[in-house]
């Protein structure tokens, strides 16, 4: 069996496994050249991510934003702005129940990582490779803009369609290099911080961190629906009920791209307009996700705790409100949203390298059921905007 037909959470499971083995075996035998070579390549790999996540963003805003600007006017703009409010309500809801709960048991662990600065407990690489970016994050995110709403005013198809090859591009290295080597990247980075004596404590930590997003999606769910249905005067439980074809499907998939079919069955089993369906089911498996969203700031939180810092309402709003628009630029694979929030979570965050490393594998360890929350979520927008379209008639 190949590593692509083993699927990217298992390998990253494997991954971590096998780095605390590793990371075990090397410390109690005072063995430093195998975390060494990992950390060689972490670097190489972490300064090649640098590289492209300006690109990314380039890659996916500027044909996401040409293609919104080109579509169905009023229906576009009412189902982009329910979307981005879903996504900005979850990432409150994420915020406001975090910084309640978080404290109570992340607070005694703040100096976990016992060093002023958390790499210094790491054992470095052999060498490096500078990949200096071509610009910054937000210089990037603001050129895309610039562009996209460019396109879309002047109906350019020649700049759409190099916009679209680019994509095609930048997608074509998310899913044949970073993709495939980061459990490459998640080994070293499990294998150092086990050699490091990190590990133990963190997997601990983090299992009550997964336990309380879980519960979130759910919350969020229930929101979404129960705004919907009230609107609409449907059931929320019955229309849940007839989503759980395409939940059940994302969890497995991990794409909300690759579950449109069965979230399209689903939203018109509920009774949906088969033309709003249509519509806003793909649309929304592109700029609504709201439970990625969940995940990113909790984990993000939790690593900023743990390091020690404040997750103050400042620093984390600013940070959900960029967030909502970095999701569009989320490629529709594993692991896709977190690769297009990377950069700002390096510039607005503050992250480094390792920071970044673990948010990579906190968050893609339960990829599987933000994705559900996405696409059932997006039942609940077509529901909205069935009902807001038949008010309009």
């Amino acid at each position: 069996m190949s590593a692509k037909k083993i699927g990217l959470l298992p390998r990253l499971i494997l991954a971590i496994v096998a780095g605390i083995i590793l990371g075990t075996v090397t410390h109690s035998g005072h063995l430093p050249l195998p975390v060494q070579i990992l950390a060689t390549f972490n670097g190489i790999f972490g300064n090649f991510l640098s590289f492209i996540i300006p690109l990314i963003i380039i890659g996916f805003v500027i044909p996401g934003i040409a293609d919104l600007g080109a579509d169905a006017g009023k229906l576009l703009a009412i189902t982009a702005g329910i979307a981005y409010g879903s996504t900005l309500l979850a990432g409150t809801l994420a915020f406001a129940t975090d910084s309640v709960f978080f404290p109570l048991f992340l607070s005694s662990h703040a100096d976990i990582f016992s060093h002023a600065n958390p790499e210094d407990a790491l054992l470095p690489g052999l060498f490096g490779i500078d990949m200096p970016p071509l610009m910054g994050v937000m210089t990037a995110l603001i050129l895309s803009f610039v562009l996209g709403i460019g396109i879309a005013v002047t109906r350019s198809e020649t700049l759409k369609n190099v916009a679209r090859e680019f994509q095609n591009i930048v997608g074509k290295v998310i899913e044949v290099i970073i993709i495939p080597l980061l459990p490459i990247h998640i080994l070293g980075v499990f294998t150092n911080m086990t050699h490091a004596g990190q590990v133990g404590l963190i997997l601990k930590i983090f299992i009550k961190v997964f336990a309380i997003v879980i519960a979130l999606h759910v919350i969020m769910i229930l929101i979404q629906y129960t705004i919907a249905c009230l609107v609409s005067k449907r059931n929320p439980f019955t229309s849940i009920k007839k989503m759980i074809p395409a939940y059940f499907t994302a969890l497995g998939t991990q794409s909300s791209a690759a579950t449109i079919p069965v979230t399209l069955a689903s939203a018109k089993s509920i009774g949906i307009k088969e033309k709003i369906a249509d519509f806003v089911i793909p649309l929304c498996a592109t700029i609504h996700l709201a439970g990625s969203t969940i995940t990113l700031t909790s984990c993000s939180m939790a690593i900023l705790i743990l390091h020690g810092q404040t997750a103050s309402p400042g620093v984390m709003l600013p940070f959900i409100a960029i967030l909502g628009i970095a999701m569009v630029a989320a490629p529709g694979i594993p692991g896709g949203a977190v690769m297009a929030a990377l950069g700002f979570v390096q510039s607005m965050l503050g992250f480094n390298d390792t920071m970044c490393s673990l948010i990579i594998a906190l968050y893609i360890a339960q990829d599987s059921f933000g994705t559900a929350c996405n696409v059932t979520g997006d039942g609940a927008i077509a529901i909205l905007v069935d009902a807001i379209s038949k008010d309009k008639e």
